[in-house]
């Protein structure tokens, strides 16, 4: 039993302080709800409502806005639809059908552009309380996310921490690096700079309900498309590892075929075309036809701005409320959320009190990890859902790894999860 809706949720007012007259939320569920099997999953950066494969759903979509989680949530997964009753909610300021930048303001007639509050990931904890609240639930089974999903999901324990039983944080920690910081800025330079940017209003009239895309506006303007693309580009190289690199592309020539028709500057007609340069090209292109370039500098704003501490005297007394059960889960390969930040974040929730395992997964595919493999996501999580961090591929919460004379703590291997 899936559902595909949007709900109006009335006048928002963002943590900013600004408001807006009406905030509709799009949102999937998926399962029938019992009272007590309610799971809220908390999408990526450019993810959608749309975790999970459904009967009545097309191609017209590609990555993250279509099934992103297709092999973890769903009947017989490892989040069992049949079981539980899971909600995804696009969160404000994205493109897929939740309020935005590229969402017409009722006061103006005009899509808002910059105009739109500034968005923060507790605006989305909040606004998906108030869609709960809609559905008619109360406290959750768990509430599940990655990346800067895993962020919301950490929100959730310190803005309601009554609310959650369990949670399953994966691929995040309390906060970004300042390398990652770095990244963000100039890829959000990129697209800034694009002169079709227009500081932000480069919607034109017919596209006042846009959710996205890149087609040439109505007056003659055409969207930041050469930004976006260079921005999603910088976004890829955070999200894969050496390793993977090296395996899926090495130095090899991407081959006469593949050589784009308008070579980026003279020289390149001399050199190779690398199969990296060909990925890197072909995804951006995929992304501009599915994403809008504001929601891009609202979502990385948000994530860059997030640090679980703020307002607390540390990340500890920050889920010092909190208590129910925690489970963390990072991957080896993985330098935009590391291992070593997982860790820290598993340490503060030991000293607040908070019953928390941690996984580390040995993996060499970068972020992209917990998209990519979830036959290591899946049992964890499963097991989480079922019986709590006693769940037999969950380590227990004072692992062997805390510490050693160096300081470093030990991976928990994937032979945990062959059983």
């Amino acid at each position: 039993m899936t559902t595909k809706e949007t709900a109006d949720l009335g006048e928002f007012q963002f943590l900013s302080g600004e408001s807006i007259p009406t905030l509709e939320v799009a949102y999937e569920t998926y399962g029938e709800f019992t009272g007590d099997n309610a799971v809220l999953i908390c999408h990526a950066l450019t993810g959608s409502a749309h975790v999970a494969r459904r009967p009545d759903a097309g191609d017209e979509t590609a990555g993250q806005a279509r099934a992103w989680w297709g092999d973890v949530v769903g009947p017989g997964k490892a989040i069992d639809t049949t079981e539980y009753y899971v909600v995804c909610a696009n969160v404000p300021g994205s493109c897929y059908g939740t309020t935005g930048p590229a969402s017409e303001n009722p006061e103006t007639g005009k899509p808002y552009g910059t105009d739109f509050p500034p968005v923060t990931v507790g605006d989305w904890t909040r606004a998906q309380r108030k869609l709960l609240d809609e559905l008619g639930v109360g406290r959750l089974r768990a509430v599940v996310g990655g990346s800067v999903g895993g962020m919301n999901v950490l929100d959730w324990l310190r803005r309601y921490p009554d609310d959650v039983e369990r949670a399953g944080a994966v691929a995040t920690a309390a906060r970004l690096d300042p390398q990652c910081l770095a990244l963000d800025t100039v890829a959000r330079r990129a697209i800034t700079s694009d002169p079709n940017w227009n500081g932000g209003h480069y919607y034109g009239a017919s596209e006042s309900d846009a959710n996205g895309g890149s087609s040439d506006s109505s007056d003659g303007r055409a969207e930041p498309e050469e930004g976006l693309a260079r921005a999603r580009q910088i976004g890829h190289i955070m999200y894969l590892s050496k390793a993977s690199m090296g395996r899926k592309f090495g130095r090899r020539s991407a081959g006469r075929e593949t050589v784009r028709e308008e070579q980026p500057d003279p020289a390149a007609a001399f050199f190779p075309y690398r199969e990296v340069e060909s990925y890197l090209d072909y995804q951006a292109d995929k992304f501009v036809d599915r994403f809008d370039a504001n929601s891009y500098l609202y979502m990385t704003r948000a994530m860059d701005d997030f640090d679980l501490s703020a307002g607390y005297e540390g990340d500890a007394d920050a889920l010092a409320a909190f208590e129910g059960e925690l489970l963390l889960l990072s991957f080896t390969g993985d330098w935009h959320f590391t291992t070593e930040q997982a860790e820290a974040l598993a340490e503060a929730a030991r000293a607040a009190g908070v019953d928390v395992a941690h996984h580390v997964v040995e993996s060499d595919h970068g972020h992209d990890a917990f998209l990519v493999e979830p036959e290591k996501v899946g049992p964890p999580l499963s097991d989480l859902l079922a019986s709590g961090l006693e769940g037999r591929a969950i380590t227990d919460t004072e692992p062997e790894s805390e510490s050693d004379d160096s300081g470093e703590f030990a991976p928990v291997h994937t032979s945990l999860f062959s059983e």
